[in-house]
Parts: C-alpha cells; sequence; structure tokens
C-alpha cells in the first residue's frame, strides 16, 4: 500500500489487491466486496476519516469508490475489526463468546468481538485501543497527534526509534546492530533479529516495549475483562516469546483478581 502517495495511489492498490484475489478466485464471479482499511473510519458510510498510517486518505469516501468501480455491494471495515472477526470466528478466538484482538506492526490497531460481531460503538469508531494513552508526558507524539499513545510507544516504528535514541545516549555498549550503518535505517525487524542472537541491547528495549504492553493489556482487562486477549501483526508474531513476560506482569497493572486467569 502506498502511503505516502495520493489518494488515487493507495486506490490503485486496493484495485490491483482485489484483481490479484477475483483471477485466482473459484470459477464463479464475486457477488460481494469486503475491504479493510486502517482506521479510524466510518464503516456505516464507508469513509475512512484520518489514520495515522494511511495520511493520503482523509475523509475518503473508500467504499463509494469500490462500488463504482466494481458495480458490487460492498462493506468497508478497520483492518483490526477484519482480522479480529476472523480470529473470533476460525483463529485462536474460536469457541471464545469475548475477545480482545490486538494486531502490533507499523501501528497498533485493536477489536473488540462479541459473540462474533464486531462492536463498532456508536458511529463506527469504536475499539482504537492503540491510541489509548499510557504516558502523557511522553516526549513523542503519536502519529494521530496525541501523545503517550500505545502505538507511539510499542509499535515497530517506536521499538526502533527507542534502541536509537537508547544509543544516542549510552553508545551501542557492544551490540551487532550498528552493522546497518545508518542508525535511520534501523528497523524493528533488526531489533527483533538482534535479540534472537541474544543482543543485549535489543533485549533491553524489547523488555520495555513488553512492561510497556502489560501495563495497557492490564487496562484493556479492567474495561473489558474479556475471555481471551489475541496479539497478531507483524511484531506482535515475532515477541511471541515475551508473551509469558506480559502475562506475568499484567496482574500488577489490573485491579481485577483474576486477570491472571484470562489466555
Amino acid at each position: 500500500m502506498v502511503v505516502t502517495g495520493t489518494a488515487s495511489d493507495a486506490l490503485d492498490c486496493v484495485h490491483r489487491a482485489i484483481e490479484v484475489v477475483t483471477s485466482k478466485g473459484p470459477e464463479a464471479p464475486p457477488s460481494v466486496i469486503g475491504v479493510s482499511s486502517p482506521g479510524p473510519l466510518d464503516p456505516r458510510k464507508g469513509i475512512v476519516l484520518n489514520s495515522p498510517n494511511m495520511p493520503c486518505w482523509r475523509n475518503y469516501p473508500l467504499l463509494a469508490e469500490i462500488e463504482r468501480a466494481y458495480g458490487l455491494p460492498t462493506r468497508i471495515d478497520n483492518d483490526a475489526n477484519a482480522a479480529g472477526l476472523a480470529e473470533a470466528t476460525w483463529g485462536a478466538g474460536a469457541g471464545y463468546d469475548n475477545v480482545f484482538y490486538a494486531t502490533i506492526g507499523t501501528g497498533i490497531g485493536t477489536a473488540i468481538v462479541l459473540n462474533r460481531i464486531i462492536f463498532h460503538g456508536r458511529t463506527g469508531a469504536a475499539a482504537e485501543g492503540g491510541h489509548m494513552s499510557v504516558d502523557m508526558h511522553a516526549p513523542v507524539l503519536c502519529g494521530c497527534g496525541k501523545r503517550g499513545c500505545i502505538e507511539g510507544m510499542a509499535s515497530g516504528p517506536a521499538l526502533a526509534r527507542r534502541v536509537r535514541e537508547m544509543i544516542a545516549k549510552d553508545g551501542v555498549r557492544g551490540s551487532t546492530m550498528l552493522a546497518v550503518g545508518d542508525l535511520r535505517a534501523l528497523s524493528a525487524e533488526t531489533v527483533v533479529g538482534a535479540w534472537k542472537n541474544g543482543d543485549g541491547l535489543a533485549t533491553e528495549a524489547l523488555a520495555v516495549t513488553a512492561d510497556l504492553l502489560a501495563v495497557w493489556l492490564g487496562n484493556i482487562i479492567d474495561l473489558l475483562e474479556p475471555e481471551v486477549m489475541i496479539v497478531g501483526g507483524g511484531l506482535g508474531a515475532s515477541i511471541s516469546g515475551w508473551f509469558e513476560h506480559i502475562a506475568a506482569r499484567i496482574p500488577a497493572w489490573s485491579i481485577n483478581p483474576r486477570a491472571n486467569e484470562i489466555r
């Protein structure tokens, strides 16, 4: 997806994705189209409102553009909602009535799924859990404009930024991550790879990220008390080795005496 181009550039990516899916699908042509997009958005009107990670779309009528192009009934929803519904229906949340889903990658998106139905809130913009603030004094603004959002502190770009700041403050300290050359090119993937190879600096940075996620998920439990919390996304999958660390710390950040029972 082109996030720095024009609105038309991004729409062209959607068209190409639809064409790839339909070309590999069954012989019968599709009768409906479903499209997921980074939020916030209005799924009822099919408008992408003001996604921090899709700045090329502001109040963009994505549903109308797709229906105009293909002449088929179309449904638009937040990409985290779509992923959360899939997990609740066929994946790790199958068999549970109340599911909280978080995707951790370039951003942090969330979904609340109750009895296999997405909770949309009053206008469709509910469950933007990635933009819950965990530090009102955070030095860096989140892409949404708020200070201290968990997305701005524990997403992939935030992890890479944390490592760069640690190196700028205290030096490399024997880390292998300086091998990337220009530190501006350092990515979350670089940090995760270094951690898996026993890099101390990467481990320290990921421990901070994991502790922040524990604080956040403790708040989620106090608010929703879901039966299960599912973590997906590129970074989410890469740090599954930290889930035990996170789970052990959640009870310290939740008033719920049975928080440790939630998978």
